[in-house]
């Protein structure tokens, strides 16, 4: 399987720059298995397309504001992106600068402090900083909000709030979980009156989101680490569901990702601890049986992810609609309500393709 194989072109003007002014205005494609029909929907239409007794899951991580600017002693520029926060003022993160810091040199942070370089992690950077509080609530006043790298503006003071999910809770992502976007208070209301029960996990999204498959031989590519969580409360909730009829809906290939991680002979375990996870057209994604999900770059792992659930064919069938019909895309896009081919959903058994580490 090739990586050119999940090429679409798609205008420049359908990338969104910014949300709308309402979450749950966002526009949502149905996507039933094929031969059914597609259906152009609103997010804020989801309490009608869902059951009582439905489950969703939502990814409850939260953002850190984690791009940081300084330079070196030799007065070089020097451009931050925090990865993963590791605890003792130490955090992973990518660098940007002209010539690649050595361990031991020090970073004169434009907003106060310095950051030590320790040495290599991978294509990584292990950083320690000097900075007069805890790291993570430094950053909340100091780091700058990562955007995406395919939104071409500064970020504002709206997206501090708008880049964030309103159940956000656990500390720890570069990126949003952008599914999760789309769901304001009064949704959660709707959905809630509606009898649909809601669940967490929290999967760190890291920067390694962003990075492009640079093999075209998928076989060859090396899938970035997220570190989750799946607690014994959530795979309880799914034993219920399960157990009294109910679907359970993913918010997200986030979401996806940590649930097929957690997965042990076919049925879910809890689990925390990282997932190098890669799940192509050939794995049966069986957690979920259904999702919602945002629509993603061409050649990317997400989009990869969402054709191993309901067949290449009938997403790229999906994505062209979407374009003919001018849905937005990527982060701050629309979204689709995603079923398996067939109607194949959790516990249809089939082998891992892929374990967590």
């Amino acid at each position: 399987m090739k990586k050119s194989d999940f090429h679409y072109d798609l205008p420049e003007a359908l990338i969104a720059q910014a949300p709308l002014a309402e979450r749950s205005a966002s526009r949502l494609m149905l996507v039933p298995p094929a031969p059914a029909a597609f259906d152009d929907l609103h997010v804020r239409d989801l309490p009608t397309l869902l059951q009582p007794g439905d489950l969703l899951v939502f990814n409850d991580t939260r953002v850190i504001p984690a791009r940081l600017f300084g330079q070196k002693a030799t007065g070089g520029r020097v451009e931050i992106l925090i990865e993963r926060l590791l605890g003792g003022q130490q955090a992973r993160a990518q660098i940007g600068a002209s010539k690649s810091p050595k361990p031991g040199s020090r970073i004169q942070l434009d907003a106060g402090g310095e950051a030590e370089v320790l040495g290599r992690d991978g294509e990584f950077y292990v950083l320690r900083f000097d900075i007069p509080e805890p790291l993570e609530s430094w950053l909340v006043h100091e780091g700058r909000l990562p955007l995406p790298p395919y939104i071409h503006r500064e970020p504002g003071l709206d997206d501090r709030e708008r880049y964030q999910t309103v159940f956000a809770r656990q500390v720890g992502a570069v990126a949003a979980p952008t599914a999760g976007l789309h769901f304001d208070e009064g949704l959660l209301a709707q959905l809630r009156e509606r009898g649909v029960q809601f669940g967490h996990i929290t999967l760190h999204v890291g920067a390694g989101t962003f990075q492009p498959v640079r093999v075209d031989d998928l076989s060859q590519h090396v899938m970035h680490r997220e570190w989750l969580n799946v607690g014994a409360e959530l795979v309880e909730q799914v034993r219920r569901t399960r157990a009294a009829g109910g679907r359970v809906i993913g918010v997200g290939t986030t979401v996806v990702r940590a649930l097929e991680s957690a997965m042990r002979e076919g049925e879910l375990q809890p689990y925390a601890g990282e997932t190098q996870i890669f799940i192509t057209p050939g794995y049966r994604i069986r957690s979920v049986d259904a999702m919602v999900t945002n629509f993603h770059l061409p050649e990317s792992t997400l989009l990869m992810m969402i054709s191993a659930f309901a067949g290449k064919a009938r997403v790229f069938e999906a994505y062209a609609h979407a374009i003919a019909q001018e849905y937005r895309f990527f982060s701050y896009g629309d979204a689709m309500l995603l079923f398996p081919q067939g109607g194949e959903g959790a516990g249809d058994g089939g082998d891992a393709a892929s374990r967590p580490g």
